[in-house]
């Protein structure tokens, strides 16, 4: 006998979903159909997976396309952050900034556009439904399910140790997965509650634009989202409690994005301290202190991008043995294993990394751990990283701060791409690739990409580190002329000249003179 029905206006109260136009119904349809029918639970379960976010996708059709019985549990959208309200919309809107902002260079590239151009904020913002709504049968409850995986659309809840429970079904499984992912951190600020902020939970729900927008934290979302809805119309002031933006990035390429910000004309309050927040007659008033002065600002939205809280509540993980941390999340080891030998757990409610990419990853670990008594391990990973600001900042490996506090002596390589034909022409100057090696050896250790489509150029060099392929080597690599990513080739070459040493090139003129 069949589950109860599902009615998708029962959502929980994060993250809804609105307007409810034809497109976030498209979206729903997909990620949580209405009056959806929970399967009947089919004996004990291979696998039993918690949250349909990247990690739990992976997981279930990994686990279900080499034959496994799984059972999947999804509380609210499938498709998780990610699709919902992450990369997908943050992408979207990103890639409509950006035109905009080219538009308003045109002139710089000989092109006689009249005045700027007016954007229209409410079909930028149904593109990006759009976009979102395409997408999303790529994970759909209707597609898993003709996967072969039996999807459970309910809050799941652990009942013991080898047991869960979603909307009054019991599930019972050999091997189970935890991947419910994290949340937006609301930090504790007198008033907030009251005035209500903006997080990337409900910022992509917008139909209007903020005419004065407050941005709080300068780490990715908050970089990434500042520079496009100032591109985008907005009068933006981000606040940052630390000296500069992007303090976990490399200081030269955070530097560059600093530059940038306020050339656009960002407001950025660096090293200053929200202390309160209060409803104004003209919006709302955000009060800080910097350089022990306190002073106000009037906001029509704020928008909050100061990190990411686990997913734990509401599991019951104390049935289970499951040991967790409200902050760091599910404890696991290097095998992601949980403390409950059955139980693994994957992507954001776990992982220090929380990238689609890195989830999707984790959860080939955990398919191979959990089924085939596997040994792989997290930290065998090479887990690359993108911020899509203009230029975008891709890291892989080890910084320079990295290797300063391990103490590994390190050679830097950099390449500026005021350097590099294609960037040139492209008008895309501003960036640089930097590579960091072993001293003494061609072995890449980490590099940093500011570039225009630093996510794009990062691969290779990711490649390569996977590979134990040495900087030397990539002079080998024949790059097409004129690319930007020839600037990775290029220190290619930069590293074979360190090695024409004095008595190298004494042997060389020598062995010409022989040879004329």
């Amino acid at each position: 006998m069949s589950s109860p029905k599902h009615d998708s206006n029962n959502l929980p109260s994060y993250g809804a979903i609105h307007p409810m136009d034809e497109h976030n119904e498209v979206l729903l349809s997909n990620v949580h159909p209405p009056q959806w029918n929970n399967p009947s639970p089919k004996g004990r379960y291979n696998l039993v997976v918690v949250g349909a976010g990247t990690a739990g996708l992976v997981a279930a059709a990994g686990a279900a396309g080499l034959g496994a019985k799984v059972a999947l549990i999804e509380r609210h959208l499938m498709g998780g952050d990610c699709l919902n309200v992450g990369c997908v919309p943050s992408k979207s809107i990103i890639s409509s900034a950006r035109c905009a902002a080219l538009i308003n260079r045109a002139s710089e590239f000989g092109l006689n556009v009249q005045g700027e151009p007016q954007v229209d904020f409410p079909a930028v913002m149904e593109r990006v439904r759009k976009i979102r709504a395409d997408i999303s049968g790529h994970d759909s409850a209707q597609r898993f399910s003709s996967l072969g995986v039996d999807v459970f659309i309910g809050h799941g809840r652990f009942e013991s140790s080898s047991s869960i429970s979603v909307a009054g079904s019991q599930l019972k499984f050999k091997k189970a997965v935890i991947a419910t992912g994290a949340r937006a951190e609301i930090p504790s600020i007198d008033g907030l509650a009251e005035a209500r902020c903006l997080s990337n939970e409900n910022v992509f729900n917008l139909t209007q634009l903020p005419r004065r927008l407050a941005v709080i934290g300068a780490g990715p979302i908050g970089c990434e989202l500042a520079q496009t809805f100032q591109r985008l119309g907005s009068s933006v002031t981000l606040l940052n409690n630390q000296q500069r933006i992007m303090p976990r990035e490399d200081s030269d390429a955070a530097e560059l994005l600093q530059k940038t910000f306020i050339r656009e004309g960002i407001n950025l309050l660096l090293n200053s301290e929200v202390l309160r927040v209060e409803k104004s007659d003209g919006g709302k008033l955000v009060h800080y202190a910097l350089e022990g002065k306190e002073s106000s600002i009037e906001v029509d939205e704020i928008l909050i991008g100061v990190g990411r809280t686990p997913n734990v509540d509401g599991l019951n993980l104390e049935a289970a043995n499951v040991k967790y941390d409200s902050r760091k999340g599910v404890i696991v080891d290097d095998n992601l294993r949980t403390s409950n030998p059955s139980i693994f757990a994957a992507g954001d409610i776990c992982m220090k990394y929380k990238f689609t990419h890195a989830a999707d990853f984790a959860a080939r670990i955990v398919i191979q751990n959990a089924l085939f008594f596997g040994r792989k391990k997290l930290s065998a990973l090479t887990i690359p990283w993108c911020t899509y600001t203009s230029p975008e900042i891709a890291h892989v490996g080890l910084s320079q701060h990295d290797a300063n506090n391990r103490g590994i002596a390190i050679e830097t390589y950099r390449r500026d791409l005021a350097d590099v034909d294609r960037a040139i022409a492209d008008g895309e100057t501003a960036g640089f690739v930097k590579i960091h090696c072993k001293r003494g050896s061609d072995q890449i250790l980490g590099a940093t990409i500011a570039a225009a489509h630093a996510g794009e150029m990062i691969s290779e060099i990711n490649l390569a580190m996977v590979n134990k392929i040495g900087l030397g080597k990539l002079a080998n690599v024949i790059h097409p002329y004129p690319t930007q990513a020839e600037a990775i080739r290029q220190l290619g070459d930069q590293y074979n000249r360190t090695r024409l040493t004095p008595l190298i090139k004494s042997l060389f003129n020598a062995i010409l003179k022989i040879t004329r």
